[in-house]
């Protein structure tokens, strides 16, 4: 019968059959009670004989009879506990059932031994106490049919070595009144012990379940926190440190180990200390701006939120230190900025586009009246300045947020040379072994994921680049496509000075550009329009060679 069956069914006030109070076969819990069990029986064994050579010592030697039941019960005791094969295989399913062996050698020989004790000595000492051993037992380990039946069984055993006397013409009313009380604590001692194991093992299983859950808590609380970009301490009153997630080490640039760091114990912490002290001594959380020096020598800057767990009854009370650096929170503030400037910018963008048209035709029909005359140079003059608007709108429009990006798989080995092949026609560059252009592609149809005309945008835009840079002479400018470990990289290539440090920090910014008449975001489309395709654009200094490069890393399988 199944536990659930088996409630419902004594909800109705039918006697049933509960399950074995421990667990599954082979559980902890049943090892340990079995055991606990098996010692009590060979303690209680050798107290058998002790009390019999007592006996003897101080008064009548017991029969040679009772002497000898209770040696072989201590003996078979002894040797049950002590030796594991002779246990092996003991479960809570094989001490369900009557016919098992380990049922008689656990409790059945106690039974029988017992029962015979108490036969055997009528009018002396009084056996049947021991018979609280089985029936503790059986109630504890075995089901509650055959914990009852245990429970009979002694009873029965107790009535008829009462009863026997009877068959002799003796009065038997007092001790068979004593065996029938004896008998129904037994059945008493049966239904508490079994329900009290049953509960305690409701309870176990209840402990261990939420004992995995808080586990199971603990490693995804360990996970989140782990993989946060904001730094998190752990600090006791004493300025311990408990714990301390991957951020945090970086932050602080405290060493591998133990969690064994001391915050007063460290010169360069000392400004976390005192922190710690101040909302110590204030008793609530804050927030504030502190400076660590770092082992290069370079003080960084980080914002401190600090804060207390709830202190309940026997507990530690523990402050919680969040540590952000603060150029990171100015990126992400600018970021927001820039972000809300793009939307802003979009819309202006596509308010001026018309406008913008209607002055280039305007423009256009007044140079065809005009030509020829002095103001003919005025119109080329509007004509230049409305393309160049137009180009910087176009650039903003392409920036647009929520822009859903056409990634798909092309050959980018003929695209790229039918746009390089397009370039060098629009820009005049001649053709032949001492032209400034050279372009090396390392296989035919090497496929990669991106948008076409992204990808011309890309390359167009990092190719003017080039050519505004490159000293003049043969494979000034270059363009590789190869093969990389996970991908393919397009590398452009420009001979000529290096760009300066504070030049080079601010190359993907937008609106940043060393020409006067410069937009400023023509690299910044670039890196904007590879993170929509999942690639990846990154400007070294070639090595080996005095030239610069940009490298953009694209990927040859869709993303998961």
């Amino acid at each position: 019968m199944k536990p659930a069956e088996a409630v419902a069914m004594a909800g109705t006030g039918w006697f049933v059959e509960s399950p074995p109070a421990e667990p599954a076969e082979g559980s902890a819990s049943f090892d340990r009670l079995y055991r606990a069990f098996l010692s009590a029986r060979a303690a209680l064994g050798l107290a058998l004989v002790a009390a019999q050579l007592i006996s003897s010592a101080l008064s009548t030697p017991p029969p040679r009879t009772t002497l000898v039941l209770c040696i072989t019960y201590a003996a078979a005791a002894i040797a049950l506990w002590l030796l594991p094969r002779l246990r092996l295989g003991a479960s809570a399913r094989s001490l369900a059932r009557i016919s098992s062996l380990h049922w008689w050698a656990a409790i059945g020989l106690d039974l029988l031994l017992f029962g015979a004790l108490h036969a055997l000595d009528p009018g002396g000492v009084n056996y049947g106490a021991l018979f609280v051993m089985p029936v503790l037992m059986a109630a504890v380990l075995c089901p509650r049919r055959l914990a009852l039946a245990t429970a009979a069984m002694a009873a029965l055993g107790l009535l008829a070595a009462a009863g026997w006397p009877m068959l002799m013409d003796l009065d038997v009313g007092v001790k068979t009144t004593q065996a029938g009380l004896v008998g129904g604590g037994l059945f008493a001692v049966s239904l508490l012990a079994g329900e009290l194991s049953a509960r305690l093992a409701r309870e176990e299983k209840a402990a261990r379940g939420s004992l995995a859950l808080a586990r199971q808590q603990e490693s995804l609380n360990r996970l989140v926190i782990d993989e946060m970009q904001e730094g998190v301490l752990v600090v006791d009153r004493r300025g311990r440190v408990r714990a301390m997630n991957p951020a945090a080490r970086t932050l602080l640039d405290a060493d591998g180990g133990e969690l064994s760091w001391q915050l007063r114990g460290r010169p360069d912490w000392q400004p976390l200390a005192q922190a710690l002290e101040q909302a110590h001594a204030t008793g609530r959380g804050s927030e504030q701006d502190v400076a660590l020096p770092l082992a290069s020598g370079v003080m960084r800057s980080l914002r401190l939120r600090l804060r207390f767990t709830r202190q309940r009854e026997g507990s530690e009370e523990l402050c919680v230190l969040f540590v952000e650096d603060n150029r990171e929170l100015l990126a992400r503030s600018r970021q927001e900025k820039l972000a809300a400037m793009g939307r802003v910018s979009a819309g202006i963008a596509h308010e001026i586009r018309n406008p913008l048209a209607a002055i280039a035709q305007a423009n256009a029909l007044i140079a065809e009246d005009v030509a020829g005359l002095r103001a003919e140079p005025l119109t080329r003059m509007v004509a230049s300045n409305v393309q160049r608007l137009k180009r910087l709108v176009d650039d903003v429009t392409e920036l647009a947020p929520g822009v859903q990006p056409d990634t798909q798989a092309l050959d980018l080995s003929e695209l790229v040379h039918e746009t390089c092949v397009d370039w060098v026609v629009v820009n005049g560059l001649d053709a032949g072994a001492q032209s400034r252009f050279r372009l090396q592609i390392e296989a035919p149809a090497l496929v990669g994921r991106f948008d076409a005309e992204h990808l011309r945008r890309v390359l167009v835009n990092l190719l003017d680049n080039a050519l505004r840079h490159a000293d003049d002479g043969p494979g000034t400018i270059r363009v590789l496509l190869s093969r990389e470990d996970d991908g393919l990289a397009l590398v452009v290539r420009s001979a000529g000075p290096p760009v300066a440090p504070e030049v080079e920090r601010h190359l993907f910014e937008p609106f940043f550009s060393t020409r006067s008449r410069g937009s400023g975001l023509g690299l910044y489309i670039c890196r904007e329009l590879c993170e929509r395709h999942g690639a990846r654009i990154e400007f070294r200094r070639a090595s080996g060679a005095d030239a610069n490069e940009f490298c953009v890393l694209l990927r040859t399988h869709a993303a998961p």
